[in-house]
């Protein structure tokens, strides 16, 4: 394993934006308070920013840093050699173990790097029973993170397959090197002072909640080329969006990079057609061409030109799967989307484009929703389920209206941007 992934000709850079993305995972992601424990975990190929990550979090205090390593081709041999009834068993103890950590007052912090298509070649229905299995495992860390019981964030790392998936014609060293300067740059970690840059950034995308909320739609319109959803806002809801206060008290921003703001839809009140204008990759599987049709909230069609079978699987986990748990707005000019790159990873893509995510909502978007049951939060459309995937669906081709109270229709994005600057 290599200690650092990086172009030969610019180690010194690379070593010192490393340094800081670590530093702003932990200051500016995650918040970390003196005393705190941190829970990490990690791809086998990010264990150099592990260790500048768990670095800086003792810097700032942390108690203690345990990480939880991920090995893809471990993954594989589960998959090749694992008997059959296996792929309905996940480590419980592990996600309960995590769970009570957060209970406890334990930070969250997850990097990411993952090929995204590990699983392409595998049998869709073992890696249906097999996601289905963790996240039931998982619900109980799960709830705790929706729900902002404590600071999380989302990083990123380089990995060799992930790189090659974004830059094939490239050898592995040269995709490396390329995909973590793109990490580096949208992560903001480029800039002369990275944390203040943060801080201007979140600055404007409150600015833009507050607007939001403002207005209080009933509703949000998109309208694009194989697109015309109407979706319905929860009752009481509340736009987020950079970093936010944690239940602890503690201000963290849950992705790093992160471009959008984001509420909750109304569970029931979802209805039209939607496309979607960037693959998915979801587990090892990349979804292309997502199509689908709501009514009444739910997912009565749907469609995919590749992945269509672990899509089905994936609707089909529970009722919550086939609902909308968040909408997420952001504009086509965000510094993500100019890069020009397909990241095939969520945590990117989602921020080059207006959003969706199927399944569990965020009771952060909803006025007082921290303080409620489950069933007073589905009072208000809030939606429950065992997953949360996000799904792009905006480009400079798509517009939207916010539904006003009373029904009239105002601009709010056009091409892909903001009507209002």
């Amino acid at each position: 394993m290599n200690e650092q992934f990086r172009n030969p000709a610019d180690a010194t850079s690379h070593a010192k934006l490393l340094d800081r993305l670590a530093e702003v995972a932990v200051r500016v992601g995650l918040g970390l308070k003196p005393g705190q424990e941190v829970i990490m975990t990690a791809p086998l190929d990010a264990v150099p920013l592990v260790r500048r990550i768990t670095e800086h979090a003792y810097r700032a205090g942390a108690s203690l840093v345990t990480t939880v390593y991920s090995d893809e081709e471990t993954t594989l041999m589960r998959f090749r050699h694992g008997r059959d009834e296996s792929f309905d068993t996940a480590s419980a103890w592990l996600y309960e173990g995590m769970a009570a950590a957060y209970k406890n007052g334990a930070a969250r912090l997850a990097i990411v790097g993952e090929d995204p298509s590990l699983l392409a070649r595998q049998d869709p229905e073992k890696v249906s029973r097999a996601n289905r299995a963790r996240s039931k495992a998982y619900m109980p860390a799960l709830n705790m993170i929706a729900g902002f019981e404590t600071n999380w964030t989302i990083v990123s790392a380089a990995t060799p397959a992930w790189a090659k998936a974004v830059f094939p014609d490239d050898p592995e060293e040269v995709a490396v090197a390329k995909l973590w300067q793109a990490i580096f740059a949208a992560s903001r970690v480029d800039t002369p002072d990275p944390i203040a840059a943060w801080e201007a950034h979140n600055a404007n995308l409150q600015a833009r909640t507050r607007l939001l909320n403002a207005k209080n739609y009933a509703a949000l319109h998109f309208r694009g080329p194989g697109t015309d959803l109407r979706v319905g806002l929860a009752d009481g809801h509340e736009w987020n969006g950079g970093s936010t206060a944690a239940k602890n008290g503690l201000v963290c921003n849950a992705n790093i990079p992160t471009e959008e703001v984001f509420t909750t839809p109304h569970k029931d009140r979802v209805d039209g057609v939607v496309s979607s204008t960037k693959p998915l990759s979801y587990n090892g599987t990349l979804i292309q061409d997502i199509r689908v049709t709501f009514e009444g909230g739910r997912i009565v069609e749907s469609s995919a030109r590749t992945g269509e079978s672990v899509l089905d699987k994936v609707l089909d986990t529970d009722e919550g799967a086939r609902r909308l748990g968040e909408v997420a707005l952001v504009p086509y000019s965000s510094p993500i989307s100019q890069s020009g790159l397909l990241f095939l990873n969520t945590l990117f893509d989602e921020n080059a484009s207006s959003h969706i995510a199927l399944g569990q909502a965020y009771s952060k978007c909803i006025r007082d929703g921290g303080s409620m049951s489950e069933d007073e939060l589905s009072s208000r459309g809030s939606n429950r389920s065992l997953i949360h995937i996000d799904w792009m669906i905006g480009s400079d081709q798509v517009d939207v209206d916010g539904i006003t109270q009373d029904g009239q229709a105002e601009p709010l994005m056009r091409g892909g941007e903001w009507v209002n600057g």
